[in-house]
């Protein structure tokens, strides 16, 4: 599988389900800043800080073109991050485990709920249930994944952590395909993509610059094939393209009124 890279055109994601809002991706959102934010249900951090600061970019953003996502994923505590309590996340504002007790050692929960919805359009990452055992060549892909100077490293430690990384690899029940195309590290994760379809930012964890990236690209225009659309950002370009066509303006009047002066035809 080809991984994404900054600066590329943004590869689709996978859903197994849409639980709120209608089904789309990113080759629909041309011409829209898209914020995709991946969460765990069973992740405090996404709900304390994370997903507050979604629901405030869709709301003080949507009407300027930013279209945000939610994709909720599973890479660890199968039991728990699941469709069904996504469901019950949207249906009930209904939070568990971890999130549950640390939402409500902070005071946050209303009998045991959110005061708040997510209004945005939600999906489930698209699980693929784990093939028996773990083959060698996974748990190489894995470290070299993870820690680049692997070969450097002394034989023993080598030994020791492909030991360690076999019985992590085999206690995974399923892999999120979004989570994995994205090569994300964890939750809550940030995935921007601009007005023309291209990966822009993939970030892990706090995000404090978030609000200032999403301006930074609500403030330029796709350039379309039909070259309607001009980049905002830069209407020195624009007021250059005004002086030039000012002065051919001249020129042409210059010129018809030499060729009426000597009786000639009017050329441009």
């Amino acid at each position: 599988m080809i991984k994404p890279s900054i600066g590329q055109k943004a590869p689709l994601f996978s859903v197994s389900e849409w639980v709120q809002g209608e089904p789309t991706n990113f080759n629909q959102l041309t011409g829209k800043v898209v914020l995709l934010e991946v969460f765990q249900v069973n992740c405090p951090g996404c709900f304390l800080y994370a997903l507050p600061q979604a629901i405030d970019l869709h709301q003080r953003y949507s009407s300027e073109g930013l279209s945000v996502l939610g994709i909720a994923t599973a890479f660890e505590d199968f039991d728990k991050n699941t469709l069904e309590n996504l469901l019950r996340l949207v249906k009930t504002q209904e939070v568990i485990g971890e999130t549950l007790y640390t939402l409500n050692q902070h005071g946050i929960l209303i009998d045991g709920r959110l005061p708040f919805s997510i209004p945005f359009p939600l999906a489930m990452d698209y699980l693929v249930k784990s093939e028996i055992g773990v083959s060698e060549d996974k748990i190489t892909a894995f470290i070299e994944k993870h820690i680049p100077d692997f070969g450097q490293k002394a034989n023993t430690y080598q030994e020791n952590v492909r030991q360690q990384v076999r019985v992590y690899l085999q206690k995974l029940e399923y892999h999120a395909q979004t989570f994995e195309l994205f090569n994300l590290k964890g939750t809550p994760s940030h995935i921007l993509v601009d007005k023309k379809g291209i990966l822009r930012s993939c970030t892990f964890g706090s995000h404090p610059d978030l609000e200032k990236h999403v301006q930074n690209l609500l403030q330029e225009s796709a350039i379309f094939a039909n070259g309607v659309e001009i980049i905002r950002k830069f209407p020195s370009l624009q007021r250059l393209g005004n002086q030039e066509g000012e002065a051919q303006k001249r020129g042409d009047q210059e010129r018809h009124a030499a060729a009426d002066a000597q009786g000639l035809p009017r050329t441009n």
